[in-house]
This record gives structure tokens, C-alpha cells and sequence, in this order.
């Protein structure tokens, strides 16, 4: 409201909060797709629309090593289907294990997982980061076999499906998963290097020692300068022999 103690006339200031709320959006949808062009812009705008897949019960499979952009395009698919219109929950696929084996031990499960019906997608983030020596993990597969065909699932993942098996509690409930999920799902391959440490490394590049401290010789630029003046006009006077590199 500090546009309308300004003395902002309203319609200027809707204008305002408009132009923001547009801005924030662009920002929210931002994706690098440059960076992961094994990625198709087009699949994926028309995926954010939702209309088709999502009233198959589709579902889509992320994989891609941490930093990849795994959980930011997830997360902003399922921005855009919500303001479109479609119920989604994002979640970490560890927190809502957690909720579900809260419900199997109040022998609630069956009713926790119609209750989600009401989501046409669930967005599970990070599934590897469950373990099957976690108590009950075998709710995660109920969970999938109740959607299966009906309602959609997103997974990010970073380990592929062979490592599976360190999350379901043996191999027949993991071929089992995987294949109710696969069954009608997209899958993207985001392999490539991390967003964060290929960031890291640029702005360490950048960092490199301003121009004003290279070395000639282990002596500092502006110093060789100051030197090579001193010899040139002796009178020129005051040079301080004693200033070091505080890089060496």
C-alpha cells in the first residue's frame, strides 16, 4: 500500500501491482533451456498446459544429477497448471512418506491417499532421497499403484532406475513401480553438469585479480610502474621499495 500513501492515483498503482505480479511470474517461469538442450521448450510449454496428459493420469520421470534444474522445471510446470486451473501438490517425495506412514499406523492409509485424489498432479521431489530402511516405505508404492491410469505423477529423481531398488523394500515392488510409471510417462534425461557449481566456477573466474595487481617478475604492476618512473626522474622521489604482493 505504499504507492497509495504516496498519493498514487488508484489506477496508476493497480498498473503498478499488475506489472509486478506479471514480472514475478516471467521470474517464477525463468528456465535456462540453453543449458539442458537435451530439453525441449516447446514439450515442455505445451506439458505446462496440461489439458491432455493430465486427464490421461500421464505422468513424467525427471533424472539428472543434483543441480541439473530437475526440482525448478518440476516446480515450475506445476506453478503454470495451477494458475491454469489444475490442482497440484508439490512436495518431497521424504515428507510425504512420512505422512502416509503416519496414516498406515492410525490405519488411515487407504483414506490419506483417496483424500489426494483431489490433486490431479503430485509432484514428488528428490524420490532417491527415500530409503527402504526407512519404516514402511512400501507406502510409496501404494501410493503409485492407486494412481496408476487415473491420476498423474512427477518424479525428480538423480539416480536411474536400476538404483531403485535402495528405495522400495525388494526388487519385485520396484519392477512393479517402475513399470506403473513408465506405462504412460514422459521421461527427460537432464544430464548435465550442475547449475550451481558451473555458476560457482564462473564467478570464481571473474574474480580473477583486477589488472591494477598483475605481477612482472613477482612485483606488482602499479609498482613496476612506480619503479620504472623513479629510474626514469630520480626527483620524482618517495618510492617505497618495501610493498609486497599480498598474493605471494
Amino acid at each position: 500500500m505504499a504507492g497509495h500513501r504516496e498519493g498514487w492515483p488508484a489506477a496508476r498503482f493497480l498498473a503498478a501491482i499488475a506489472e509486478h505480479e506479471l514480472a514475478g511470474r516471467a521470474h517464477r517461469w525463468s528456465f535456462d533451456f540453453d543449458a539442458v538442450p537435451m530439453i525441449s521448450k516447446a514439450q515442455v510449454m505445451a506439458m505446462a498446459a496440461g489439458d491432455s496428459w493430465l486427464a490421461k493420469g500421464a505422468n513424467v520421470l525427471m533424472f539428472g544429477p543434483p543441480g541439473g534444474g530437475r526440482s525448478h522445471l518440476a516446480a515450475a510446470i506445476g506453478l503454470t497448471l495451477i494458475e491454469n486451473g489444475w490442482p497440484v501438490l508439490f512436495t518431497r517425495t521424504t515428507d510425504l512418506v512420512q505422512r502416509l506412514q503416519v496414516a498406515r499406523r492410525e490405519l488411515q492409509l487407504e483414506a490419506a491417499i483417496a483424500k489426494l485424489d483431489k490433486f490431479d498432479l503430485i509432484i514428488l521431489d528428490d524420490l532417491a532421497y527415500v530409503t527402504k530402511d526407512q519404516a514402511e516405505t512400501s507406502v510409496l508404492f501404494e501410493l503409485i499403484s492407486a494412481r496408476y491410469e487415473r491420476r498423474s505423477i512427477m518424479i525428480t529423481v538423480n539416480q536411474p532406475f536400476g538404483e531403485w531398488n535402495k528405495v522400495f523394500p525388494d526388487p519385485a515392488m520396484t519392477l512393479a513401480a517402475v513399470d506403473r510409471l513408465v506405462h504412460h510417462a514422459t521421461i527427460f534425461e537432464m544430464n548435465v553438469e550442475s547449475y550451481r557449481r558451473r555458476t560457482a566456477m564462473e564467478a570464481k573466474r571473474k574474480r580473477g585479480r583486477p589488472a591494477a595487481y598483475a605481477t612482472i617478475k613477482n612485483t606488482p604492476l602499479i609498482d613496476a610502474e612506480r619503479q620504472t618512473a623513479a629510474e626514469e626522474n630520480p626527483a620524482s622521489g618517495n618510492h617505497d621499495d618495501n610493498v609486497t604482493d599480498a598474493a605471494t
